[in-house]
């Protein structure tokens, strides 16, 4: 039997038994399973939603043509719905980023166009990736800033040996 409620269907035990072919007693299981979670009526009948209905067609896909057993059917639901939540959260993530780029290009062109010195922005990104400015070469012999030079006169000969 189906009921209507708020623009929904619902259905009941029997009705979701014979549409799926199952007993009545392994929607049970599965409720108990907490594989399903219909709701229930004021007289405590259980009522299928649409949503149920995906949830067992999953379920009895997992089951029936991949020979998953129940402790694997939760994992795989628990594994889909924290991606759900995440998915989720990568969209909103995604919003967030676009709105602050959004922003940022905004700021940049009000910085440029108020700026002394009139530049784009593609200027600014090729002169930041250009190489540093070559530094002059160390005195012959000298290891760098800070360091002794070797007197020319010294310079390629070996250090005498001290003893």
């Amino acid at each position: 039997m189906v009921t209507k409620t708020a623009g929904k269907a619902y259905y009941m035990i029997s009705a979701v038994a014979q549409k799926y072919n199952i007993h009545p007693q392994t929607l049970r299981l599965y409720e108990r399973e907490g594989l399903l979670k219909p709701s229930r009526t004021e007289g405590n009948t259980r009522l299928y939603s649409e949503e149920d209905l995906e949830q067992l067609e999953t379920v009895l896909s997992l089951t029936r043509d991949l020979g998953v057993n129940l402790a694997g059917v939760e994992i795989v639901l628990n594994m889909r719905r924290t991606i759900e939540r995440m998915q989720h959260e990568v969209n909103e993530f995604m919003v967030y980023v676009k709105h602050e780029l959004a922003r940022g290009l905004d700021d940049w062109e009000q910085r440029l166009n108020t700026a002394l010195v009139r530049s784009s922005p593609t200027d600014l990104v090729r002169a930041s990736a250009a190489p540093p400015p070559a530094r002059p070469p160390a005195a012959a012999g000298g290891e760098g800033p800070g360091m002794d030079a070797v007197p020319a006169a010294r310079a390629g000969k070996p250090r005498p040996e001290v003893s």
